[in-house]
């Protein structure tokens, strides 16, 4: 009969009366039948999947509410399960040919218990042949000794799972053995309730009520769809296992214990174990939304991290669109990452000019024109409510802007595995003890791999357990894809040279770290979401290693990145935000190479670096902070390079004096209060974050620091160890548009400052208020400053040489302390050159000073010093130097030469030689400088020429 003889309906109504013998046949007519059979997944298929009562669900434990893709491959994998125990050795052995002359003894199904052939299991194992099968009745059956299993057998429970208990211990010497529907429980004499040292043990649909599995090499297992109480499994050194869909609940320890390297002796089972493996697809559980904050009654993080802010990124004009921190679903992900970055490629040249609060000006060239757009930036407001694009889509408008978005976009872990082969490797590896899709809950532990073992891990959910894996001994642990939260310890802890892949797993609302390194260990952490912890969300201490890559670290009570006791991890592409204290944290002689982050919209630092700690701060995004955008605390150190920190309602860089960090190349702007700050050491105590690691317990890493074996990264290995650093360093940055002062300077200690560009700040551009020792301050251009470019304040001991100040709002230089003013051209200031005031005792030499509104110097009250062999240019009052005769027998002044101009443009010929400073020794500073406003271009442009050959770097931007 053809199919189309009758409706589709109709055919489906009646073949959903067939049995399992028939479908098969029917499939079998032709390809018209075989489609139709196969269209009957949802409703014949599901029943008869649904309809055995010694099959669980095809997705539980995890999610059994769910349907799976196909009702009949589910029903497939559970009838094919009672026949795959009996590929053996002696099956492989034969070749084809033989095969089919090779002939098997009939299988014969024996009943034990009441009312069945035997009494008792061990009797019923006497009696049997190879691949029989023995039927336990419902009831209770107890062996009073260890039972020898010496023959492949198959010992099913008959009715419901739970009518059949088997109290017994079984030591398996056979080659294959398979038990199914069976509750098994520990008898008095043993908590061993099955063990096998060279078969294959395969358990379906089965319940360990305590006790222990274990299985050493040689042998192996497959467990599916059981429940483990209290129970445990223990494999030693076993080449390959299979656990799936097994529910392990309340354990006294840890509930999967791999121990030892992986045996080369193999057992029959171990290709088509491998072969099962490969082929299974994981399908993952949709997370609750609101399970990730743990919302509703049950949640206590909700009340430690409050409403989840939402928050803009937009950096292009055309792209506006939001992501939710408290989402952990796919979708919201990919949200994120569009909104983060433009979907179209601009041309750099379409970037927006803004005005600009200070003087500034258009200027003649394209290049100029891009870095006055930069420069030419309202300050923002920091309200609460400001989000990210309000500040994104105006800042980083350099001269390499698309490749350094580029650079930090959050990649996927599909292009992470591409781009990096050991992971790659790691993600494809089959070796060890496979766990997929399996619920580990409410116990001790979950995972313990030791003494080299090696575990997979992928889809499987990991809650309310004291810590969900654990990894030392030079073990290795790869974790994909799964949901690990609420537990009581670190989520995941890898000690003593331990290793792996962490990658795409939820890692959420545990009491501790959600990844925890220490001892030298290193494990590749890639792609995960680690978020709304009550600790830190990753920990690198004592000697840990690895490299975290790519990650979602938002949410976190204390730091998203915690790096101490000599940790030095390789932290790069995170995206870390929201966290309620410092974004990354570099405590207690920690290290690390920081590269390519974007830190954002933490309560606390972006980067709290101190007491030791020595990183590598490189190419990172730290903006709209709630508090600093970089703290370098007491004996803090590092390189810090280029850097983009803005936005920050705190300051752009905060550091004591006792700290030794070299901060070159960032482009620090549009904080609230100052750019850079230094400060005292008693001052410190303001930075100390509460809550930042003052309750973590780091004694193990403390006794073995320094130790031989475990000193696994020598000076060699850091560069910033090498560097000798003996003065803090500020040096080739971008200090503009901040709140305040865009350096403030309250020290006991030396300070450099040298070739930096400080623009349009809303206070001075840089101020010392306390400096007992000598700050340098040297090549660098400071314009455009609201309040005046240089205030020292009294018994200040400061240097300031080489350095162009113009057009700043107030007095170019004001000096009540002590030190040296030479070779500056301080041009263009709206009042004073030079103003030297009360007990102020400087040497002002080879200065070029022009000033068209007020004096060029100002001596006032009881300034004493030296001013000799300046050029002062003067302005229409013809004012030159303001010098009473009360300050006369304390302050020499000789030999300064005096120019009349009439015209601003006059002044071009006296800045050639030499040419406008600041100047830099071995190259231009390019894009570090600033537009001048119209009184200096107007001056430069007309010697534009003369000026580039001899290496002014003023005039060659301008």
């Amino acid at each position: 009969m053809e199919v189309g003889d009758l409706p589709v309906e109709l055919w489906q109504l009646i073949l959903s009366y067939l049995q399992l013998p028939d479908l098969g046949r029917c499939s079998q007519v032709c390809r018209a039948w075989y489609k139709l059979i196969l269209s009957l997944d949802k409703t014949r298929w599901r029943q008869l999947c649904l309809g055995c009562l010694k099959h669980r669900h095809p997705n539980w434990p995890n999610q059994p509410g769910m349907e799976p893709q196909s009702w009949r491959e589910a029903f497939k994998q559970h009838y094919l399960a009672s026949r795959t125990w009996t590929r053996n050795s002696h099956d492989l052995e034969f070749s084809n040919c033989l095969s089919l002359f090779w002939r098997r003894r009939g299988r014969r199904q024996l009943c034990v218990g009441t009312g069945g052939k035997f009494s008792s299991l061990r009797a019923a194992l006497a009696a049997t042949n190879p691949y029989d099968q023995l039927v336990l009745l419902p009831g209770v059956h107890e062996e009073q000794s260890e039972v020898l299993l010496k023959v492949p057998v198959e010992v099913v429970g008959q009715g419901r799972l739970g009518d059949v208990v088997l109290l017994v211990s079984i030591d398996q010497l056979c080659p294959t053995t398979r038990f199914c529907n069976i509750i098994f429980m520990p008898t008095h004499f043993t908590s061993v309730l099955y063990k096998t040292a060279s078969g294959y043990i395969q358990f379906d649909h089965c319940s360990f009520e305590g006790g222990q599995l274990q299985i050493h090499a040689p042998g192996t297992c497959q467990v599916k769809f059981c429940t483990f109480s209290q129970a445990s499994i223990h494999l030693h050194s076993v080449s390959l296992c299979v656990l799936e869909n097994c529910e392990f609940i309340g354990s006294e320890n840890a509930s999967v214990t791999v121990e030892g390297c992986p045996s080369s002796e193999r057992n029959w089972a171990c290709r088509h174990l491998a072969t099962l493996a490969r082929s299974r697809t994981v399908t993952l559980w949709e997370p609750d939304p609101a399970s990730c904050l743990m919302a509703g009654q049950e949640s206590w993080g909700e009340s430690v991290l409050g409403p989840v802010r939402r928050c803009e990124i937009v950096m292009g004009k055309e792209q506006s669109s939001s992501f939710s921190a408290a989402s952990a679903q796919a979708q919201e992900d990919t949200k994120f990452r569009a909104s983060l970055w433009p979907a179209k490629e601009e041309e750099e040249e379409e970037y927006l000019a803004l005005d600009s609060q200070s003087n500034d000006s258009s200027l003649c060239t394209d290049e100029e024109e891009d870095a006055q757009a930069e420069h030419k930036e309202p300050c923002p407001s920091h309200s609460p409510s400001r989000t990210l694009s309000d500040v994104m889509d105006s800042r980083l408008q350099s001269s390499r802007p698309r490749a350094f978005q580029k650079d930090l976009q959050l990649k996927s872990l599909q292009q992470e595995l591409q781009q990096d082969k050991e992971a790659q490797s790691l993600a494809n590896s089959l070796q060890g003890c496979i766990i997929q899709q399996c619920l580990f809950r409410d116990g001790k532990g979950g995972v313990f791999i030791c003494s080299r073992g090696q575990a997979k891990l992928e889809g499987n959910i990991l809650r309310d357990l004291t810590y969900a894996v654990r990894c030392i001994q030079n073990s290795k642990v790869v974790m994909l894809r799964n949901d690990i939260h609420r537990c009581r310890a670190p989520g995941i802890s890898l000690r003593l040279s331990a290793g792996g892949l962490i990658a795409d797993n939820n890692i959420h609302s545990n009491w501790e770290a959600g990844v925890d390194v220490r001892k030298g260990a290193d494990p590749l952490v890639l792609c995960n979401k680690i978020h709304s912890g009550l600790r830190s969300g990753i920990v690198i201490a004592g000697h840990g290693r690895g490299t975290v890559r790519s990650n979602l670290i938002y949410g976190n009570k204390e730091a998203g990145i915690y790096i101490l006791h000599k940790g030095n991890p390789a932290v790069s592409g995170n995206h870390i935000f929201q966290g309620l204290a410092a974004g990354i944290a570099v405590n207690e002689n920690g290290r690390g190479h920081i590269t390519g982050n974007v830190i954002c919209e933490n309560q606390w630092g972006g980067v709290d670096i101190r007491h030791g700690g020595d990183p590598i701060l490189r190419n990172n995004l730290i903006s709209c902070g709630y508090s600093d955008g970089v703290v370098v605390g007491e004996r803090g150190k590092g390189l810090i390079e280029g850097n983009a920190i803005y936005g920050n309602k705190g300051c752009g860089v905060w550091m004591t004096s006792s700290s030794l960090p070299h901060l070159i190349s960032n482009h620090i702007s549009h904080n609230s209060i100052y750019g850079v700050a230094v400060f005292c050491c008693r001052d410190d105590t303001a930075r100390e974050h509460p809550g930042q690691g003052a309750r973590e317990s780091f004694q193990e890493e403390r006794e073995g620091v320094g130790g031989g074996e475990n000193d696994l990264d020598g000076e060699e290995e850091h560069p910033a160890a090498r560097r000798p650093v003996s003065v803090a360093l500020v040096e080739l940055n971008r200090i503009n548009h901040n709140g305040a002062a865009g350096l403030h300077v309250k020290s006991s200690e030396a300070l450099k400052v040298i070739a930096n560009v400080i623009h349009a700040n809303h206070d001075v551009g840089v101020s010392v208020l306390q400096s007992t020792q000598l700050t340098h301050v040297a090549n660098n251009s400071i314009s455009c400053n609201s309040q005046g470019g240089v205030l020292v304040e009294a018994k200040c001991q400061v240097e300031l040489r080489g350095n162009g100040i113009y057009e700043n709002s107030s007095h170019g230089i004001i000096s009540r302390g002590e030190g040296i003013i030479t070779e500056n051209d301080i041009v263009g200031n709206h009042r004073c050159g030079l103003q030297l005031l009360q007990a102020a005792n400087m040497k002002v030499t080879k200065n070029r000073i022009q000033s068209f509104q007020d004096y060029g110097i100002a001596l006032l009250d009881e300034a004493q010093g030296l001013v000799q062999e300046n050029l002062i240019f003067q302005g229409r009052a013809e004012r030159s130097i303001l010098w009473p005769v009360s300050s006369a027998r304390d302050c020499l002044v000789q030999n300064n030469v005096l120019l009349t101009l009439k015209k601003r443009f006059d002044m071009e010929c006296m800045l050639t030689n030499p040419a406008a400073r600041p100047h830099f020794e071995g190259g231009a500073l390019g894009s570090y400088m600033v537009a001048r406003g119209p009184r200096a271009s107007s001056i430069i442009s007309r010697v534009e020429g003369s000026c580039y050959n001899h290496g002014s770097i003023f005039c060659t931007v301008l």
